[in-house]
């Protein structure tokens, strides 16, 4: 079963949506991970709204530097 997600303006392939502060983009990178990443497998395609398309399994490995760099 295939899963497609359109979720904007929150995630787009290589990071989440632009933040104003840095718990804007804590809060916003935890909710991306909790309600999408923990939920849904690897092949789920997301259409971010604008830009390319990009599945969770391209962008998972990534949770961590996306932290570790922030926004």
């Amino acid at each position: 079963m295939a899963h497609l997600i359109c979720y904007r303006p929150l995630l787009f392939p290589g990071g989440i949506g632009k933040t104003h502060t840095p718990t804007d983009f804590d809060t916003l990178l935890t909710d991306v991970t909790t309600k999408l990443f923990d939920r849904y497998p690897d092949d789920t395609v997301v259409y971010p709204g604008h830009g390319d398309d990009t599945t969770l399994g391209t962008d998972r490995p990534h949770l961590v530097e996306w932290r570790e760099r922030g926004w």
